[in-house]
């Protein structure tokens, strides 16, 4: 049976240049209410190689100082949905978060970043802001198939096309 979720708020300010676009909070994630929350997720070791600084050892609270200081902003596609477990697969009777007020959200935002193949279903929403829209491969550790350096790669290649790597 899916379990009724509400998602995290926006990580976001004026600074913002772009954003990445997760799908929705896995259960360690939500338990722990934090972006990428799962230990064996690689999205913060990710950002730690592109800015060479170590964020694996940081808090949360320093995590998102870090990214919000590097002009990177945080959300989900979806506000809240049903699931079971941690899996995209799992998401049931989702609700968008309202993607098109990243403008107002971040006035000098400049690109969107999808982490993961359910977050860029989305991508016709996100495209309608008129900015460039990048499907980046997922962080998750479900994505095994990515080794962490293939994974590096595509992500530095999209953050030095914006200035942020």
């Amino acid at each position: 049976m899916s379990v009724p979720l509400e998602g995290l708020a926006p990580v976001v300010d004026a600074n913002t240049r772009l954003i990445v676009l997760g799908s929705f909070p896995g259960v360690a994630s939500l338990q722990a209410q934090q972006y990428y929350g799962h230990p064996r997720n690689h999205f913060w070791a990710i950002l730690s190689a592109l800015w060479n600084v170590d964020l694996k050892s940081a808090t949360y609270v320093q995590r998102l100082d870090a990214a919000r200081a590097h002009g990177v902003g945080l959300w989900d596609v979806y506000a809240n949905c049903e699931r079971e477990g941690s899996l995209d697969s799992a998401i049931e009777n989702a609700r968008f978060n309202d993607l098109a007020s990243l403008k107002q959200r971040a006035p000098k935002l400049e690109a969107i970043g999808h982490n993961g193949g359910e977050s860029a279903r989305a991508m016709r929403h996100t495209g309608a802001l008129g900015l460039p829209v990048h499907r980046l491969p997922s962080t998750s550790p479900a994505n095994a198939s990515w080794r962490f350096e293939r994974k590096l790669a595509a992500w530095r290649a999209v953050f030095e096309e914006h200035g942020l790597a």
